[in-house]
Order: structure tokens, then sequence, then C-alpha cells
């Protein structure tokens, strides 16, 4: 009786704050949720070599670190056959970076370098000057530079310790850019395309409408991703301070209800614009509990009979009592859980109630399973 004075009065609670909450909605930038098409970063990825290890790089099995290192000395004037070589303070790795937008020769960007053979750790090396290649084949940066790996492995008397991971590392600002990356900021028409992260109908709309109150007639919305702006002649030379401005504009985005479910850990996330259809829930469970015993007949004396081992089997059934809801058809997720949770529902239990309201329709959500 008290679970469910506790469930009745969550439920009163919430309904009464649901018309504020679907009312109340967030609203943010325009760049937040949407980006000037043309405008993006390139990956850059590269091979090198890792030198000043102690005793931690790759063995000397690897046929590809020796003859990376008998081609590098060969490079400095210096022939020596790769099966001579049998140092293990090298170690082969891949360089990777991110090359931003409008970053310009001479600039510095971030490296990251990770192991590719079986070197212990990377701890305390140098990154060897190593050309960064784009998808087209160009070299767009040289990275060079210590390696920080942020961890250790140390092993000894048939114990170890480590922390994080020693075979990847990170050299801040270890590479530097070559060559720049053309970005198209306008179109040769003179407009500007934004792309929106999550397209949606109802989103593109109000990012026109928002455009347009602000500069007049001058956006177009194309498909339910894509919004084209034409620059308005005022602003030609300040083509940087117009998206600026347009980046500023605040606009309510539009999202479809989504619940999100986790079976493997019971995480559930879901958006406050989910509701349901009125619905009555049962939330209960059945246990079966079987125990087998020995038992030792002994017979009489001089009854002449024998000892008989019996087995004893007992079926024991456990049936919880069922707690019964009725959720009105104003109740959102939100009061479903709190409701759920009153009565003592596991994550587990949630899952499957929100599972079975999807498959009997009274759920209005897309409900997507990770």
């Amino acid at each position: 009786m008290r679970r469910l004075i506790i469930m009745i009065t969550i439920l009163s609670c919430a309904m009464a704050i649901v018309p504020t909450a679907l009312a109340a909605s967030s609203i943010t930038r325009i760049k937040d949720v949407a980006k000037v098409q043309g405008v993006r970063a390139n990956q850059l990825v590269g091979y090198g070599l890792v030198t000043g290890l102690a005793g931690t790089g790759d063995s000397n099995t690897l046929v590809q670190t020796r003859q990376s290192i008998a081609n590098m000395l060969k490079s400095f004037g210096l022939t020596v056959s790769d099966s001579q070589l049998k140092s293990k303070n090298v170690a082969a790795v891949m360089v990777t970076a991110q090359l931003p937008a409008f970053v310009k020769p001479g600039d510095t960007i971030d490296m990251t370098i990770s192991s590719m053979g079986d070197a212990k750790s990377l701890q305390g090396g140098i990154l060897l000057q190593t050309p960064l290649k784009a998808a087209n084949g160009q070299v767009y940066a040289v990275g060079q530079g210590p390696v920080s790996t942020g961890g250790y492995s140390a092993s000894g008397g048939g114990s170890s310790q480590q922390k994080n991971f020693p075979t990847t590392g990170t050299t801040p600002n270890g590479a530097i850019v070559e060559r720049e990356v053309p970005s198209q900021l306008i179109s040769p028409n003179g407009s500007i395309t934004l792309a929106l992260s999550q397209p949606d109908f109802t989103t593109a709309a109000r990012i026109g409408e928002a455009i347009n109150n602000r500069f007049g007639p001058i956006s177009t919305t194309r498909d339910p991703g894509t919004v084209v702006i034409s620059v308005p002649s005022a602003y030609d030379s300040d083509v940087v301070g117009f998206v600026a401005s347009i980046e500023e504009l605040y606009i309510n985005p539009d999202t479809i209800a989504k619940i999100i479910i986790n079976e493997r850990t019971g995480t559930i996330v879901m958006g406050s614009n989910v509701t349901i259809d009125e619905v009555a829930v049962a939330q209960g469970g059945l246990s079966v509990r079987i125990d087998r015993t020995t038992d030792v007949s002994q017979p009489p004396p001089f009854s002449g009979g024998s000892t008989v081992v019996t087995n004893n089997t007992s079926v024991d059934v456990k049936e919880d009592k069922a707690n019964v809801m009725v959720l009105p058809s104003t109740a959102s997720v939100g009061d479903v859980v709190n409701a759920l949770n009153a009565i003592g529902a596991t994550p587990r239990d949630i899952i499957s109630i929100l599972q079975a309201m999807k498959a009997s329709g009274a759920l209005h959500a897309d409900l997507q399973i990770i």
C-alpha cells in the first residue's frame, strides 16, 4: 500500500509539471547545430621511427624495423645490412594528425604516435623526422620530437606494473605544416552553405527563418540538412563577420522522440518529448528453486535388509506480487521511469517494460538498442 501511495504521488507531481516541461524548450546557437560546408579538417598519416628507447623497442625478429633503420642510415651515407642491426632501442610507429582548416605553412599541430611492432614502451623515445601525408599522397606536414606516453610499464622479479598504454604517445605541436589546404568558404555563385549536424526538416526551417528575420530573404532551405545563404553585398568585404553573425543567431532546434538503451550496462537515455498513450503496466517476478538432498536408509536390526541411498528432490516456486499501475496518456517516459523506480523496478525491468510498451504501440518514440 505504501508503494502504491508513493507511486500515485510521483505521478501526480509529474503530471503537474509535464505541460511546463514541454513548453520550456532549450535554445541554442546556429554554430552549435550546423557548420559551413567546405570548412573541415583533414587527416594526415605517416610512418616513422622512435629512437632512444631503453631496450623496450621492437625485437630483432621484426624485419620491417631493421629495414627501416638500414634505409634511414643509408640516407646519411652509411651502408649497413639489416641483418647486422641488433638494437632494441628503436620502434617502428605510425604517426597520425589532424590538419585543421585555414592553417598556414609554419603553423604547428599535434601528433599521435602508436607502435606497430612488438615494442613494450615508447616512454622516453624521440620521433625522427616523419613526413605526414593526406589521402591524395601529398605531404602536408613534417613531424619530429619527444614522445609523451602519459604512462609507464615496469617489471621485475616476476611482477609487473603498468599505467595507461605506454605503446601510444603524443607530441604536442610536434608537426610543422608545410602546405596549406585550400578551403572554399564562398561558392562561385556567391553563397554560403550551412550543413546541419543532425538533419531535420523543422530545425532547417527554423534556421532559415532566423537568418531571414535578421538579414532579409537571403536564405533557402534546400533539404533537411542544408541551408543555402546568399552573401549580401554589404558583406562582400567582411564575409568572416557575416558568418560570425549567422553563427551567433539563436534558434529552437527540434529533435525526434528517441530512447537509447544499452542492455549491457542497463543505461537508458531518453528525450523530454517522448510520450505514451494510456497503458497499464504490471511488474513482478517468478522464481523457481530446485533442491536435491541425499538420504541414507538403514534397515532395522536383524531384519536382513540392506542399506539404501535415496535422492529426494523438492521444487519451490515463488511468485512476487506484481505491482500494477495505470499511466494516463498525458504521462511521459520520465513519469514511467520515476514510477517504476518508486516500486523497486531495476534498470533491466525498466528496459523490458519500455520494449513491451513500444511493441504494444503505446510508446511514441524511436527505440534504439545499442
